[in-house]
């Protein structure tokens, strides 16, 4: 099996181990994301969804005050600034040592939430949305998630294209990997972007080739958690899509993701471990 030749992140001086899959837990902050939207609101529930996630094995906290999902609006930089800032500062203060990512588009609220404790920037608009945001990854010097989007969250999946969407996506990240060097940035993450910008039918053959992207020779994300490729597959709705999901991340896994992005932690950690045993033996 391929593997990434990239195992370690430099978090601002701390490593980050890849040599074995990991489990980044989603903490939305936000009263409109798809499937938790309005769950963590203030700093109590915040801190106790960030708790209970790192017990069951999460690496990684997310936390994101734009929502992402398809039509979504953008959030002024002032709100998301007051929406995910002061629970940086406390998931940072309440739990040393978790890493934590700052899920967003824009510099400004990259640059403050480094500030305040966060390790890494997960972006899903490559730098698109805020010129700004690239050269400002580059001078705080943390690891980058690049995802690769069509469009924007509130026009994306309005009728997606591709020549060949596995190539055009490499394509894709090899200019912009080429160009976070230029500016400074060697700890990169590559996230496909499943359901951003793609048919079901586009998702699917990504997941049936991830291993394509090994070429770059880079870690790969994977965000599938409870995402409409499923449960349009399975008409049905979000909140009955575990299993779904976790079907799809043990391919993703069997195909080289080193990193889960997930609604689920303690789920994920068990697809993890049997999916580890089975690829070891």
């Amino acid at each position: 099996m391929l593997v990434s030749t990239k195992t370690t992140l430099n978090c601002k001086g701390r490593l980050l181990d890849l040599s074995a899959p990991i489990v980044m837990g989603i903490l939305n902050v936000t009263p409109d994301s798809f499937y938790d939207g309005g769950k963590y609101g203030d700093l109590s529930t915040t801190l106790k969804r960030a708790e209970k996630m790192l017990a069951e094995g999460a690496t990684i906290i997310d936390i994101g005050g734009m929502s992402s999902r398809p039509g979504a609006k953008e959030v002024p930089v002032n709100e998301e600034i007051k929406r995910s800032i002061p629970s940086v500062k406390a998931v940072r203060k309440e739990f040393p040592e978790a890493y934590i990512s700052i899920d967003t588009v824009w510099a400004e609220v990259a640059r403050q939430a480094v500030n305040a404790g966060a390790d890494m920037v997960n972006d899903i608009s490559s730098g698109s949305m805020d010129k700004a945001l690239i050269p400002t990854i580059g001078k705080l010097g943390v690891p980058y998630i690049l995802m690769h989007m069509q469009g924007k969250p509130r026009t994306m999946q309005t009728a997606p294209q591709y020549d060949n969407v596995t190539t055009d996506i490499l394509d894709f990240f090899i200019q912009k990997t080429n160009k976070l060097r230029e500016n400074g940035i060697h700890d990169i993450v590559i996230d496909p972007g499943f359901g951003f910008g793609k048919t079901i039918e586009h998702n699917y053959t990504i997941l049936r080739k991830m291993k394509d992207f090994q070429v770059l020779d880079l870690p790969v994300l994977v965000g599938l958690s409870r995402k409409s490729m499923i449960y349009k597959v399975l008409d049905t709705t979000p909140d009955k899509t575990l299993n779904g999901t976790s079907v799809l991340h043990t391919i993703a896994l069997q195909n080289g993701a080193k990193i889960l992005r997930v609604h689920d932690v303690r789920e994920a950690m068990e697809v993890v471990r049997i999916t580890q045993t089975f690829l070891s033996v």
